[in-house]
């Protein structure tokens, strides 16, 4: 038995769905279900005394984060989703910066620029984001580049080494990326990424849950950041400690669930007992194999003439009676930007995509 079969064997409800869906919501693993009813449990008996010895919970999901993103785990600050974690940060960015955003882009990362006192550029993303990208950076020069490395709704994929040559060329361009459709299905290298600032919610393609996300820093991202939020919590409890609170922890002013902190940590284990790096050749892998069925379809699309893909996909065109043949075979999948989204993790088959195309006919 391979080891991604075993791993897929672990989840429940691929017994009963056909289950294509990870870009909305990612899978339950029975050992992040077993470590949560234990974790519990001992709260059930021990009360404060299990939570007061459970603290140390949080370091170590810092320390597997930083791990997974090679960035140094005081550079980690824990969110309980990406949102959060980047609505706090802007507090914390000069007012009338410049900002350049891709239209179409995830809402919870272009709304909170857009609401806040900043001067807000959409680029167009079409079919060849980067090229345009780039035209705009060369013609109206930006303090901030804000984007997903996976679009949303139709799955495109930033080219990897992209934001390391805008770097090259921009090299005091700060470059925010929400990484949550990206992590989890690829490997990404922190410092060699061109990211200043990787943010990610725990609940999709980390397998998580829900409750958990992080933002990781690299230094010159530590050092253009300046919010004021704060807490007891950010501190370490220390009194007299306001004044030393860095930028990882004054995004964390208050108490983290550590259920859910610990169901991330859970899950990262076992990623990381599958490998990232085999996890992304299966991806890359799957990705190529979904991207060529569907042009072989007719249900091609721009994104999927770009040399490289992610594991998200959408079926343009789609109607409401295609939707519900879905439904009733029991693929689970999404509507979104007027056709149906289809995403395909590690614990994925050959075998669900043969069943997709059988009912895309």
């Amino acid at each position: 038995m391979s080891s991604f079969q075993h791993f897929r064997d672990q989840f429940p409800a691929l017994k009963r769905y056909t289950y294509l869906n990870t870009a909305a919501w990612g899978l339950m693993h029975e050992e992040v279900l077993n470590w949560r009813q234990e974790h519990d449990l001992d709260f059930l008996i021990g009360g404060s005394v299990h939570k007061m010895k459970s603290l140390e919970i949080l370091d170590q999901t810092r320390d597997r984060v930083g791990h997974c993103f090679n960035c140094p785990p005081d550079r980690v600050a824990l969110t309980p989703n990406f949102s959060i974690g980047l609505n706090l940060l802007l507090e914390g960015l000069e007012a009338g910066s410049r900002i350049l955003l891709l239209e179409g882009d995830y809402p919870s990362l272009n709304w909170p620029f857009r609401s806040r006192d900043f001067r807000v550029q959409m680029v167009e993303p079409g079919a060849s984001p980067e090229a345009r990208i780039l035209e705009a950076l060369r013609t109206n020069p930006a303090d901030v580049l804000a984007l997903s490395l996976v679009q949303w709704i139709d799955g495109l994929l930033i080219e990897p080494t992209f934001l390391a040559s805008l770097k090259t060329e921009f090299p005091d361009l700060l470059i925010v990326a929400d990484g949550t459709q990206y992590v989890g299905a690829f490997q990404l290298d922190l410092p060699g990424s061109g990211i200043d600032v990787l943010g990610a919610s725990g609940y999709k393609w980390l397998l998580g849950g829900n409750g958990n996300g992080f933002l990781c820093f690299s230094e010159q991202g530590m050092r253009r950041f300046r919010p004021p939020s704060t807490g007891f919590n950010a501190s370490g409890h220390d009194l007299s400690g306001r004044e030393a609170v860095g930028l990882p922890r004054s995004l964390e002013p208050g108490h983290l669930d550590l259920v859910n902190f610990g169901s991330l940590h859970r899950s990262l284990e076992l990623l990381g007992e599958l490998g990232m790096g085999a996890i992304d050749t299966r991806s890359r892998e799957m990705s190529g194999l979904v991207a060529r069925a569907l042009r072989e379809a007719g249900l091609g699309t721009e994104a999927l003439e770009r040399p490289r893909h992610s594991t998200i996909f959408n079926i343009p065109g789609a109607d409401d009676s295609l939707m519900e043949r879905l439904r009733a075979a029991d693929v689970v999948c999404s509507r979104r930007g007027g056709g149906i989204r289809v995403s395909f993790h590690c614990y994925n088959t050959e075998n669900d995509l043969e069943k997709l195309l059988d009912l895309l006919k």
